[in-house]
């Protein structure tokens, strides 16, 4: 029954955001609307299985093991390396090394099927271990879906750096239709951008992309769990009331990222030490780069420039910057598509991460260390309303 309500209450708060609130939104609706991704609609498939899922959560008879993990990353993996002969292979337009290596690719692609259900309940049975361990309460619980998310739609104000819409949209969009999008509603004044996600904590089951790393897999599982752990605490719930648009608080955002980010990876570094770390090697999220650049400290200047920009009132300046910035970073190997207002507006929030410039990443990992448990960090940041809070925790 908790788990009723407490799914009703995420549709409830996120189909909020959907209701018009004036021209803006009214115009915002019309071009999204035939694009957007149905929450609603997606719940009533997988619920029933969630919840019998859950029931489960106590149970001991897990199928599978940390050796099903292994092969269904290494499978995805192989997809990677197959799909990128396949387009090499099509642009040179031999046919019948083209029929073979589709062939393969379906092959791998249904042994991928055949083993996303048992590594679901593997990694989620881990994840509650190492929480179990750290004595976190592991309500809601936690379950997730291997699924290519839904893509969001960010937008930004031009003149500042603010997420004032995040929408999600249909996974299945081409690059055309993406571009359409985001051409019509910069027409409406302001900046944005659809982003491909890692996750999602919005539905339950949450979703975790189905083509990244074991490491980033976990750490996402983890992450989409925290912010749905954090909705029934004040923090987390604050934060739905700015994503659904009641009470903006883009501070409260940050800090409510921040702390999913830092302790979904303490748990993942957990998680991934016990069960995987002699197996794998060194995994970049980063492609590589000559040892001169620094891709984390060029975009902290990036951000500074542009908010410089910003206040000095000099927009269109601000957005010829960007993009030869983007430029120059996709020379050094990073395949940025846009750089703009909604970028920054969306990776902002992470206040840990190399495009914030805000000080809440610092005070919060100031907060961890001073804290001797990860439970009594998560729950001193989870009973924060505004960020006075957390400055008072460290005085």
């Amino acid at each position: 029954m908790r788990l009723a309500t407490a799914v009703c209450l995420f549709f409830c708060l996120f189909s909020a955001g959907c209701v018009s609130a004036g021209d803006f939104d009214y115009r915002l609706d019309s071009i999204v609307k035939p694009y957007s991704f149905s929450i609603m609609g997606w719940e009533l498939e997988n619920i029933s299985g969630a919840i019998g899922q859950s029931g489960r959560d106590g149970e001991a008879g897990v199928t599978g093991g940390p050796e099903q993990v292994r092969q269904y990353f290494s499978v995805v993996e192989q997809i990677k390396t197959l799909e990128a002969e396949i387009e090499a292979v099509t642009d040179s337009g031999e046919e019948g090394e083209l029929v073979a290596l589709e062939a393969e690719l379906g092959g791998l692609k249904r042994q991928k099927v055949a083993l996303r259900g048992v590594v679901e309940e593997v990694l989620a049975g881990q994840i509650r271990e190492a929480l179990s361990g750290q004595g976190i309460s592991k309500f809601p619980p936690l379950n997730f879906r291997l699924d290519k998310p839904p893509r969001l739609l960010v937008v930004s104000p031009r003149d500042r750096i603010e997420s004032i819409r995040e929408i999600c949209l249909r996974q299945e969009l081409s690059l055309e239709e993406v571009e359409d999008i985001e051409a019509r509603v910069d027409e409406l004044g302001v900046s944005s951008l659809v982003l491909e996600l890692g996750g999602l904590g919005a539905t339950y089951p949450s979703f975790v992309t189905d083509d990244a790393s074991l490491r980033f897999t976990i750490d996402t599982a983890a992450e989409e769990w925290l912010h749905q752990y954090l909705a029934f605490r004040p923090l987390g719930f604050r934060y739905l009331l700015d994503l659904t648009g009641i009470s903006r608080d883009y501070e409260i955002a940050t800090m409510n990222e921040t702390v999913a980010s830092m302790v979904s990876k303490e748990i993942g570094a957990i998680v991934y030490e016990k069960y995987y770390s002699q197996d794998e090697t060194g995994e970049g999220s980063q492609p590589p780069a000559g040892p001169e650049f620094d891709f984390n400290r060029e975009m902290r200047e990036i951000r500074r420039a542009v908010d410089r920009y910003l206040a000095r009132g000099e927009v269109e300046e601000a957005e010829e910057f960007m993009e030869s910035k983007r430029e120059y970073l996709v020379s050094e190997g990073y395949r940025i598509r846009k750089l703009n207002q909604a970028y920054f507006a969306f990776h902002g929030t992470y206040a840990d991460s190399p495009t914030s410039v805000s000080p809440i990443g610092l005070e919060m990992k100031e907060l961890r260390s001073r804290r001797a448990s990860l439970k009594d960090f998560l729950d001193t940041a989870a009973g924060m309303t505004c960020r006075q809070d957390l400055i008072a925790s460290l005085e």
